[in-house]
């Protein structure tokens, strides 16, 4: 099978030591591809030498889309463009979030985001980050989606949002002039109209008189977007779509919606979704988490053109790594089963009033205490009528 989504490490430069990334799965990062219909150039190691390997997880796949896409490229891009069946102007409504990262950085993007004076409603559509809250505390997932308790933003996760914002408008500019300059420059402005579009982060620095610590923090952004350059070549690859919204409604009636980062079409017509991450890749025990997103996406662009998507493809920007999957129709069949469940246990949760704290580590960041059990606090008022339990319920 033709494919020019090649296999190719970090190029040189790239990236820094950290822990191994290791294959999720009998298919993950390393998987060989098949041969190139023609030359592609290699994105591999430093002057044409061998590529490079992510400690013991094999070659990663960090390869290019070339840009003159055939038929069957052509094909594939229209069916992928076609999966945005929400304008701009209904997902603000809706409250879906204007990148993938608002949605991780506010906590409230998606089905959670808050709306005010909105009056309460059940949940009605899963996203990838609400599932995760579920899965990660299901009183959370309730302070989120339908108490929409308001959130700080994080330094952390406002700074994903820039990059990402980055990395988007880059590919406004023709191939040869994505370069580290030009992607430096976009920075200070992207920062502004994060400002104007979300006030609420204006707040992280303004304890900064002098404006060192955002200093600190827009180089830190500066560095993030370079390190990209040493994992992929923007100046080889012509996105068929950027920060796509997609939804797709399932037999069951479940509606499922997430933000793609970046979706690459090979000349072949073969699909790549790609995320970035802004923090660093995680252990191998955690891998499969981090591939549930992608799992997600890659289920909805299915259930809407019956394409399985050749890989799905995570970048760390704070660690230099990418970590790679290669799916099949099994994997999504498994995912949807997963979902299926997960939505049963929140449809539970929301009839019952029965939301319980899950204790974690990750309770230490949570901005939630003074209304957790867990702490010592008490949960507003459960604003959704209750059916009490019976046989089978609760």
């Amino acid at each position: 099978m033709d494919s020019s989504i090649e296999e190719a490490g970090p190029r040189a430069g790239g990236a820094d030591e950290t822990e191994p990334v290791v294959p999720a799965g009998p298919r993950a990062s390393g998987a060989a591809l098949p041969a190139q219909a023609g030359p592609v150039p290699s994105m591999g190691g430093a002057a044409g030498g061998p590529e490079s390997d992510v400690a013991a997880g094999g070659p990663v796949a960090s390869g290019a889309v070339e840009a003159d896409a055939g038929t069957g490229a052509g094909e594939a891009h229209a069916a992928i463009s076609e999966a945005a069946p929400v304008p701009a102007a209904a997902r603000a409504a809706t409250g879906e979030a204007e990148s993938g990262a608002v949605e991780e950085a506010s906590g409230a993007g998606g089905d959670g985001a808050p709306v005010a004076g909105r009056v309460a409603v059940a949940p009605s559509s899963l996203s990838p980050s609400r599932a995760g809250d579920f899965m990660q505390c299901p009183l959370l997932y309730r302070f989120r989606v339908i108490d929409r308790l308001p959130e700080k933003p994080s330094e952390a996760a406002t700074r994903g949002t820039l990059v990402h914002a980055v990395l988007e408008r880059l590919f406004d500019a023709p191939a040869g002039e994505r370069t580290v300059p030009r992607a430096k420059a976009l920075i200070p402005g992207q920062w502004d109209r994060l400002r104007e579009s979300r006030p609420e982060v204006s707040e992280l620095f303004a304890d900064d008189p002098e404006g060192e610590r955002l200093a600190r923090w827009l180089a830190e952004a500066e560095r993030l977007v370079e390190r990209w350059f040493s994992l992929e070549d923007p100046t080889r690859l012509e996105p068929a779509e950027r920060e796509l919204f997609v939804e797709a409604e399932l037999e069951s009636g479940l509606r499922l919606r997430g933000i793609i980062d970046r979706v690459d079409v090979a000349p072949t017509g073969e699909v790549r979704i790609v995320d970035y991450k802004t923090g660093k890749a995680p252990r191998a025990e955690y891998a499969d988490g981090a591939l549930f997103q992608m799992k997600f996406y890659a289920l909805v662009v299915w259930r809407l053109k019956r394409v399985v998507p050749r890989r799905l493809q995570l970048v760390y920007l704070g660690s230099g790594d990418v970590l790679t999957y290669d799916p099949d129709l099994a994997d999504l069949e498994r995912v949807e089963r997963k979902l299926h469940a997960l939505w049963e246990a929140i449809s539970q949760a929301t009839r019952t009033g029965v939301w319980r704290p899950r204790p974690t580590k990750l309770c230490g960041w949570c901005d939630h205490q003074a209304h957790c059990p867990e702490f010592g606090g008490t949960p507003p008022p459960y604003p959704l009528p209750v059916v009490e339990s019976g046989p089978g319920v609760g």
